[in-house]
């Protein structure tokens, strides 16, 4: 929605993701951002280094950097979730780190060790 591409933001950007019941983020982390989370619309379970939160709708939450985390629809219908990212990596490639593979995923990379900062 927002991003260094799409308007020319320089110290981060916005996101929207809409998941069916059931559907799921697979795990990943962000080793360069904080991650703003909203629930605009259902309710997720947001699984935070292994640990489960639920987030009802009109709700949000913070996942710091390092924090590998997933997450899944736990709403009867679409969940729509709104989400910033601060502050930018230094390349794009490097703000994403999945650790598990999604559908048709290679093996992902090592992920930090729960609760490790850097």
């Amino acid at each position: 929605m927002v991003t260094p591409v799409t308007a020319g933001s320089s110290s981060g950007f916005c996101g929207a993701v809409r998941l069916a019941p059931g559907e799921t983020v697979t795990e990943h982390y962000h080793p360069y951002s904080e991650e703003y989370l909203y629930v605009a619309r259902g309710r997720l379970k947001a699984e935070l280094d292994g640990e489960a939160v639920e987030v009802a709708q009109d709700h949000a939450l913070l996942i710091p950097r390092n924090v590998r985390h997933r997450l899944t629809s736990t709403a009867a219908g679409e969940t729509l979730a709104v989400f910033q990212l601060s502050p930018l990596a230094p390349r794009p490639e490097l703000g994403h780190v999945d650790t598990e593979p999604g559908p048709g995923d290679a093996a992902p990379a090592a992920a930090p060790a729960q609760g490790e900062r850097t």
